[in-house]
C-alpha cells in the first residue's frame, strides 16, 4: 500500500457503490484487508502508509483503533446491500500494515469477530495476520488461534544482521525459529516474507538467508526484490553514496537462487514472488487480488475493489477517525474501470501466476506473440500446446517484458 493515492474521481460521503458493482457479484469470492497503520520503528526503505507513536496526533491512539476500524467493518456492511451487492461471507480476512501485532491480540480478535458477525465466514477461510519477530509471545498468537486466525506471515526478511541494520529491522535473526516455533504451536500454519539485494547483500548473504529461512520448514515463502521508492531514508542514503545502489543483475542472480533453493525444499512456486508447499498454502487472499475477486479494505489508506470498482480511504488516521466518527465513508477516491482496463489487468496479473492466462483470451497480436515467447524461452511450449501461457524461470524474470508483449496494442 503505497503511501502516495491515486488520482480518481470524488468518492460519495455515504459510500454507495455504482450499479456496476453488483454485477456478476454472486460468483465472486468477497474478503477483507485490515490494515493496522503502526509501527515501532519506521524501516529505511518503507514507503507503506505507517505511522510510529510519535509521528501521530491526537484522535489517533492505538487503543482506539480497534473501535475505529469496527467502525468501518459497520459501514461497509450498510454500504454492500444498500449498493444492491448480494450477502456473500468472507473467503478470505487479512490483516497487514504496519505491524498488526503491534495492537494487542485482543483488538485484533475483537475487529475479526466483528467483521464474521457482519458477514460470516467460509467453513475452512483463511485469515491471516502479518507480524515482526519481536511483536508476538506464545499467549498473543494462542489468542490469535482461539479467535479464528489460521496463518501468520513473519517479517524474517533476512537472517544477516548486516543486512538487517540496512533495512532498519529491529529483531535479532535469533528470534525468527523462535516465533515459528511458537506459531506451530499454537495451531498457526507459518509464511515467511524476504527481501533480497538490499545494498551490501552479497550472494552468500542471500544464500545464508534462504537456506535458514528453509531449516524452519515454513508452509509459504514470500522473496520480493527490494525497490527503492522515492522519500525514503534509504533512496536518500543512496543518492549520498552511503550505502551502494540497486543492481538489476544481482536482483535476478539472487532469483534464480530462491528458485533453486527453495523448490529443492519441496515448495513450489505460484505467483512470480510467492512459494508454497502445497497448493493449499499459498496465500488464498493474495491470490484474490491477482484473479479480480471482490475485498474491502479497511483503515487508513486501504484500498477496496468490488466488480471493477476501487477506492481507496483517507491516509491518515486521525482524518480516518474522523470521518467515521461523522457517519462518512473515510473513501478519498475512487474510479470504475471499463472493460478494456478491466481485461487488461486480468492479463498482467494473471501472467505473473503459475497457472497462467488463457492464450484463446488474448488479443489477436497477444497470441500472435506466443510463437515469439516461446522462441525466447520466456514461455513453457508444453503449456502453450495446451492453450495457457505460463512463464518459465527465464520468463518470470522478465515478467514486465513479456506482459508488454502480449497486451493489445
Amino acid at each position: 500500500m503505497p503511501s502516495v493515492l491515486p488520482l480518481g474521481d470524488p468518492a460519495p460521503s455515504d459510500g454507495l457503490l455504482p450499479a456496476q458493482a453488483v454485477y456478476g457479484a454472486a460468483d465472486r469470492a468477497f474478503g477483507l484487508y485490515v490494515h493496522i497503520p503502526f509501527c515501532a520503528v519506521r524501516c529505511g526503505y518503507c514507503d507503506f502508509n505507517t505511522y510510529t507513536a510519535t509521528e501521530l496526533g491526537g484522535g489517533a491512539s492505538q487503543d482506539a483503533y480497534a473501535d475505529t476500524a469496527i467502525s468501518e467493518v459497520q459501514l461497509a456492511a450498510r454500504v454492500l446491500p444498500q449498493s444492491g451487492l448480494p450477502g456473500r461471507t468472507l473467503s478470505t480476512v487479512f490483516f497487514g500494515g504496519g505491524t498488526p501485532t503491534l495492537l494487542p491480540a485482543e483488538d485484533l480478535a475483537r475487529i475479526l469477530r466483528a467483521a464474521i458477525g457482519e458477514w460470516g465466514i467460509e467453513p475452512g477461510a483463511e485469515v491471516t495476520t502479518e507480524a515482526n519477530p519481536d511483536s508476538v509471545t506464545p499467549e498473543s498468537l494462542a489468542l490469535l488461534k482461539d479467535a479464528g486466525f489460521t496463518r501468520v506471515s513473519f517479517g524474517m526478511q533476512s537472517a544477516v544482521p548486516h543486512v538487517l541494520k540496512v533495512l532498519d529491522r529491529t529483531h535479532t535473526p535469533s528470534r525468527v525459529p523462535q516465533v515459528v516455533q511458537w506459531a506451530r504451536e499454537a495451531g498457526l500454519a507459518v509464511s515467511l516474507d524476504l527481501i533480497y539485494g538490499t545494498p551490501g547483500e552479497s550472494l552468500v548473504d542471500w544464500r545464508h538467508t534462504l537456506l535458514t529461512a528453509l531449516s524452519y520448514e515454513p508452509d509459504h515463502i514470500s522473496a520480493y526484490a527490494l525497490i527503492v521508492e522515492d522519500g525514503t531514508k534509504l533512496a536518500a542514503q543512496i543518492r549520498r553514496g552511503e550505502v551502494p545502489g540497486i543492481d538489476d543483475d544481482d536482483h535476478a542472480d539472487k532469483y534464480e537462487l530462491a528458485d533453486q533453493l527453495i523448490a529443492e525444499a519441496g515448495l513450489s512456486w505460484y505467483e512470480v514472488s510467492n512459494w508454497a508447499r502445497t497448493p493449499g498454502q499459498a496465500c488464498r487472499h493474495n491470490l484474490a487480488y491477482w484473479r479480480g475477486d471482490d475485498w474491502w479494505g479497511i483503515g487508513p489508506g486501504a484500498h477496496s475493489h468490488v466488480g471493477g470498482v476501487r477506492w481507496w480511504n483517507v491516509k491518515h488516521p486521525t482524518a480516518y477517525a474522523g470521518r467515521l466518527a461523522q457517519g462518512l465513508s473515510p473513501a478519498a477516491g475512487r474510479e470504475t474501470l471499463d472493460d478494456a482496463t478491466r481485461d487488461l489487468e486480468r492479463i498482467m496479473l494473471g501472467a505473473r501466476l503459475e497457472s497462467g492466462v488463457s492464450i484463446g483470451s488474448l488479443g489477436e497480436s497477444g497470441r500472435k506473440a506466443v510463437a515469439g515467447l516461446i522462441a525466447d524461452s520466456l514461455v513453457d511450449p508444453v503449456a502453450a500446446f495446451r492453450g495457457q501461457l505460463v512463464l518459465t524461470l527465464k520468463g518470470r524474470l522478465l515478467a514486465d517484458a513479456v506482459v508488454r508483449r502480449i497486451l493489445p496494442d
